[in-house]
């Protein structure tokens, strides 16, 4: 932001300033003038005067000086807010529905025995790219279909946040997670504005088909900005808008643009996709300040003729 001061040779300001010269230098000169003669010109007022007079100069001429605004942030700052949004539960955002979120009642689908047919899940969980040691978090975890494989992945030295808002759902998350005896998986009750994340902590985010469930979709992304790593991400599947063959209610799915204008809205930049997904977006967002490079979205009928 710049204050810009500029007149012209014909600006009545430059008549006004004339008028007002003359009239001073009538009554003994300009008021600081005028004291110097009593008090004794001192370099402070001899300074004083001239800096009035160059700055009433420098406008009526013409000359603009460009004053840099305290509010200007530096190049390459980020401008996500200090705090988080105060945002009430939403029924649209940015154009699209929000979805109501499935009941604990619905989790036997979660892991029915055709999934990875139809969804092609292992081919995502191999784009995740997990390794040894990462600290990883399943937000919207469910019973556990993706938290289990990501927990032996990380191995003894990672760990899985398994985040979910309903009690009854990480309560069916500890008995799978028993039964396999892993010891690397924490269960975190999460808010419907806050998925209760460490800062700056986690390499990867996991999100299967929950984002567009979010009743406060700023204020968790906000959280998520905050608790990703320089150079974490966000692994982002949704079924897709633009296939009308997909087999999911409208409500339940997102076209590529639209994530795209949400998640730029929040101070991220896609990094990465996959779309060799018979069903599913999976794309990869990083915080708009990370090292990361920004790459274009595949446009979905391009996917869609590829996939044929």
């Amino acid at each position: 932001m710049t204050f810009m001061i500029s007149a012209t040779p014909s600006n009545p300001s430059l008549s006004w300033f004339r008028a007002k010269q003359n009239s001073f230098k009538r009554r003994g000169g300009f008021p600081c003038e005028r004291a110097s003669s009593v008090l004794g010109r001192s370099p402070f007022t001899a300074a004083f005067s001239t800096l009035l007079l160059w700055l009433v100069l420098t406008a009526s001429l013409g000359l603009a000086q460009e004053v840099p605004s305290v509010l200007d942030a530096p190049a390459g700052i980020e401008s996500v807010e200090s705090a988080p949004p105060k945002e009430n539960a939403r029924r649209v955002y940015l154009g699209r529905i929000v979805a109501q979120y499935m009941s604990h009642a619905g989790a036997p689908w979660l892991v029915r025995a055709n999934r990875d047919q139809e969804e092609n899940a292992s081919e995502s969980f191999t784009q995740l790219g997990l390794t040894q040691g990462m600290t990883v978090c399943d937000l919207g975890c469910g019973n556990g279909y993706w938290t289990l494989p990501m927990a032996k992945a990380v191995g003894e030295t990672g760990s899985v946040l398994a985040v979910d808002i309903q009690p009854e759902m990480l309560q069916k998350l500890r008995a799978r997670a028993g039964r396999e005896r892993m010891q690397n998986i924490q269960a975190v009750l999460g808010k419907i504005n806050d998925p209760n994340l460490p800062k700056n902590e986690v390499d990867l985010v996991l999100m299967v088909d929950v984002y567009h469930e979010f009743s406060h979709p700023e204020s968790m992304l906000w959280h998520i900005h905050r608790a990703l790593k320089p150079t974490g991400v966000i692994a982002l599947l949704e079924y897709r808008e633009e296939d009308p063959t997909v087999p999911i209610k409208p409500l339940h799915r997102m076209s590529k643009s639209q994530i795209i204008k949400e998640y730029e809205q929040n101070h991220f930049k896609l990094v990465r996709e996959c779309n060799k997904l018979p069903w599913q977006h999976l794309m990869f967002f990083a915080r708009s300040d990370s090292p990361l490079e920004a790459i274009p979205p595949k446009p979905t009928s391009d996917v869609l003729k590829d996939l044929k």
